[in-house]
């Protein structure tokens, strides 16, 4: 993996040398490292195939990386000694006149140490001929990278297993069998997609050797694709497979036949027939693409099953030829258990005594099925008597996926998705072992981090933060990142990682240089250590190393004396600091003095204040204050010319159960911070200053804007500021109580990207350009108070997916009309003190899946055409009045249970005469 580090030294080289900051000489050399390893990188993509198994790779492998690292530390050093900060006055110009002279020896001591890097990497290079030798011959044979033999004898051995040894299957057979057999007679595309262990290739052949799908289809074919896929070969053993069930005569099959006639060869035989096509463990759309047009659309009602771990490839293919993609989900917690039985003990039950131990075990396997087999093929063995063994299992078992050679087949199979990612995503996704196990990760700030680090490519015409979301989503579709939580509008807010591939990056991460995880004190750290994440408790940081390369820290869980200890630290070269939940009550005064400083965090600290001297943070990029104690920024912040991203808000709770957020003041000339994209929640001035308001219409980089305390009188002024910010994504203003009115009615000319709207306060009437905003997905109103049904501007909105109304109207009834609210798919209703009923007309909000009624004292009927809507698949009243719930428990009316029978979860709020809450998962 040494190409994730010169490769980004290759890119840090470049911007360095346009900078311009170098003497010749110096430049020069800097220019040759960057030359040389442009050179040899071409080398590292292909020695990461064989760096696990051959030990002289790994030994240059591992010194080119400690060259990268090494370049890096110079350059960063040297930056540093011209970002110093000389002061004014005499004792300024004093120190100025010094640092020249430094400077200057900086400068000759970098000419000196380039050339000692260009020397270290002649030496590898040339004195590590037979490596180069290898990976010419690898080159040649396979190209960018070395299939692996053993991998495939592997992988054959789920298509040989027997139906009895299958747990969880039946079901996702049956569906696809179902799939396979009906539906329209053109040729579709069945795609069967998630991440490697789940059984995705079993699943594929349990459906091949159906007995109905043997009789349905005349012609049948199984092919593998993998990684690297010699696609001749491919199209041969088609050809060779469908002639076994063709009577037509075809010419001789030669082994040099072109690509081009075996596929015409191919698109002959099928001409005529119902087929039905494997192609598992499909990876890129290249190889699919070359296979695709061999496959005829001759309307005998033929299919094609794919299996891959790329949802993008999936999608695209169903969409290219019709049909349906099967994710793929890990097995529920009985199935898991019987699979684990049946491997472990034969069949047998588990013993009672291990009961509590085996299920701890099988905890950590979260439904994977070949995580289940591998962890149940150590314990097979293990004596039934002894429950010391089992529980060291338990205990050590993240040290016997990295360790023990049974579980290799599975190490293997989880690290081939890792192993195709190039340089760029690999960086990504490695960061994510900084995170404790079974941490919820806020993606935003993860792109923000990905950024800051250093991991994210330009590219015309996009923005940083586009580019790395794009990362984001590539690392999702290619199944290495779980969805964990999204927003009403669709977008992703939180991810995670499976336990077991964090596993396997922690350790890649560890053995590499990457990253390392402090957690007990019984962890032993390298020399050097570049990015650092301390976990759970003081115990982690025993042990005092040298952090002067230290590059990144992240801390979880940390107590007061591990946070001093470890900000005590000499760590001039920090880019990254997270300290979310640290102890602290203030910025600790060293902080200022790492300059190089882009990211820092103290979210859900006690922070109250920021100094002055965060004005030597010039490579500021993200200030988050989530949820600090901190109400005001100085006036020094407007000289972080590069801060993108400013957080500075708390959310107060109250005891009905909603909230409010406290923003922070910040200095009026907030429009000098041009690259600010997201500033949320600023306290706006009062009514006789609006400066302020005026100074954010400055901020054309501007997509999310947070605003609190508004005054009725600054309206007008924020209205023109909006109209200036083009590129505004996300919107939310707060009044300063809920009854002060907001007059947004003079924006004329809202941002034509706005997708997400949040206003907080009494509106005498809904702003007409509401219904003009085409772009608009999520639009919560809170404390509106309308006289006049909004439903008559909001109906029509066409991408409007979630829509909450919080004490939004003062009439006694709603009514949704027919063909209204299109793709509106989350609707909560609260706070309606006169509302008495709902109506949902015929064709409207068809794509409802969740509907969330509350505090709507004088309802006590459910909405009229509840029933109509079909997708409706979450319905939940909370706070009702005691007769409204009394309607809809099982000893009440049946047409208002069957109204929503066909809802799978229904929840009722607790009733005073009932006493209890009723949870439904199903009706009958």
């Amino acid at each position: 993996m040494a190409d994730i580090a010169v490769n980004y030294l290759v890119n840090k080289l470049k911007d360095f040398l346009e900078n311009g900051v170098l003497l010749s000489g110096a430049e020069e050399e800097v220019t040759l490292v960057k030359r040389q390893l442009e050179y040899v990188r071409a080398f590292l993509r292909i020695a990461d195939s064989l760096e696990e198994r051959d030990e002289e790779v790994k030994v240059w492998v591992k010194q080119l990386r400690e060259i990268a690292y090494d370049t890096e530390d110079s350059l960063d050093e040297f930056k540093l000694l011209l970002a110093h900060d000389h002061g004014i006055g005499f004792p300024g110009l004093l120190s100025k006149m010094s640092c020249c002279i430094k400077n200057m020896k900086g400068r000759y001591r970098i000419v000196s140490e380039m050339k000692s890097i260009n020397s270290r990497i002649r030496n590898i290079y040339d004195g590590h001929w037979r490596v180069r030798d290898k990976l010419n011959k690898v080159e040649h044979r396979y190209g960018s990278s070395k299939p692996d033999d053993t991998w495939q004898d592997q992988r054959g051995n789920a298509l040989l297993l027997d139906k009895a040894e299958l747990v969880g299957i039946s079901e996702p057979t049956k569906n696809l069998v179902g799939w396979l057999i009906e539906g329209a007679s053109t040729r579709q595309v069945i795609s069967v997609v998630g991440m490697g262990g789940l059984g995705k290739t079993t699943l594929a052949k349990q459906v091949y050797e159906d007995p109905e799908v043997k009789k349905h289809f005349m012609v049948r074919a199984w092919i593998t694709l993998s990684q690297s896929p010699n696609i001749e070969e491919i199209l041969q053993g088609m050809v060779r497979q469908i002639m076994r069930h063709t009577q037509e005569p075809v010419p001789p099959i030669e082994d040099n036949m072109d690509r081009l006639y075996q596929k015409i060869i191919i698109k002959d035989l099928l001409q005529n027939a119902t087929y039905l096509i494997i192609i598992d463990d499909a990876w890129r759309m290249n190889d699919w693409d070359a296979i695709k047009h061999a496959l005829p659309n001759n309307n005998c009602g033929s299919r094609i099953i794919i299996t891959s771990r790329n949802s993008d490839l999936a999608h695209t293919s169903c969409g290219e030829f019709g049909g349906m993609a099967y994710k793929m989900e890990p097995l529920p917690a009985e199935e898991s258990w019987k699979l684990f039985c049946a491997k472990t003990f034969q069949g047998n039950s588990c013993p009672h005594h291990l009961e509590e131990t085996c299920r701890l075990i099988l905890k950590k396997c979260k439904g994977l099925p070949l995580a289940i087999v591998a962890i149940s093929g150590v314990l097979v063995s293990k004596d039934t008597r002894k429950k010391d063994e089992w529980d060291l299992v338990r205990r050590s078992l993240h040290t016997e996926v990295n360790c023990n050679d049974k579980f290799r087949t599975f190490k293997r199979v989880l690290s081939l998705s890792f192993d195709d990612l190039p340089y760029y995503l690999k960086s990504c996704f490695l960061h994510l072992s900084v995170f404790p196990r079974g941490y919820l990760i806020s993606c935003g700030k993860l792109i923000r981090q990905w950024i800051a680090e250093g991991f994210v490519d330009k590219k015309e015409g996009m923005t940083v933060e586009e580019v790395a979301r794009d990362y984001l989503y590539e690392l999702i579709n290619r199944s290495l990142i779980e969805v964990a939580a999204q927003g009403g509008d669709g977008r992703i807010m939180y991810c995670s990682v499976h336990d077991f591939l964090l596993d396997i990056i922690s350790s890649k991460s560890s053995n590499h240089g990457f990253a390392e995880t402090a957690i007990d004190k019984h962890h032993k750290w390298p020399d050097k250590v570049r990015r650092l994440s301390v976990q759970n408790g003081q115990q982690a940081m025993q042990q005092r190393r040298s952090l002067s390369q230290l590059r990144s820290l992240y801390m979880f869980g940390v107590e007061r004396s591990s946070t001093d200890a470890v900000l005590g630290s000499e760590m001039r070269l920090l880019t990254v600091l997270d300290l979310q939940t640290a102890p602290l009550t203030r910025v600790p005064a060293q902080v200022a003095e790492w300059c190089h400083m882009r990211y820092l965090s103290f979210r859900y600290s006690k922070v109250r204040t920021v100094p002055n001297s965060i004005v030597k943070l010039q490579n500021l990029e993200t200030l988050d204050l989530k949820q600090t104690y901190v109400t005001e920024l100085p006036v020094e912040i407007l000289k972080l010319q590069r801060l993108r991203h400013l957080l500075v808000y708390r959310y107060r709770r109250y005891s009905n159960g909603w909230y409010s957020n406290c923003g922070f003041k910040c200095p009026e000339e907030i429009g000098a911070l041009q690259s600010l994209q997201k500033i949320s929640f600023i306290r706006a001035g009062n009514e006789r200053n609006s400066s302020l308001i005026r100074e954010l219409g400055k901020l054309k980089q501007l997509n999310r804007l947070g605003i609190v305390k508004l005054r009725k009188e600054n309206a007008r002024e924020l209205c023109s500021s909006i109209e200036k910010l083009t590129k505004l994504q996300a919107l939310s203003v707060s009044s300063v109580d809920e009854n002060e009115i907001i007059d947004l009615q003079p924006l004329s000319t809202p941002p034509s990207f706005l997708q997400r709207l949040y206003l907080t306060g009494r509106l005498e009437a809904l702003p007409r350009w509401i219904s003009s905003l085409d772009s608009i997905m999520v639009l919560h109103l809170k404390y509106s108070q309308l006289k006049d049904s909004p439903f008559s501007s909001l109906g029509n909105l066409p991408n409007l997916v979630d829509l909450q109304l919080i004490q939004a109207y003062e009439g006694t009834k709603l009514r949704f009309n027919a063909n209204d609210f299109l793709k509106l798919q989350v609707l909560v209703l609260a706070c309606f003190d006169k509302l008495k009923c709902v109506e949902v007309e015929k064709g409207s909000m068809p794509c409802l899946e969740s509907l969330l009624i509350t505090n709507c004292k004088l309802m006590e009927e459910l909405p009229s055409g509840i029933e109509q809507l079909e997708k409706l698949t979450r319905l939940r009243f909370i706070n009702m009045p005691d007769e409204f719930v009394k309607k809809l428990t099982r000893d009440g009316q049946d047409d208002y249970y069957l109204k929503v029978a066909h809802v799978p979860e229904v929840y009722y709020g607790y009733c005073r005469d009932l006493g209890k809450v009723v949870l439904t998962k199903a009706f009958v």
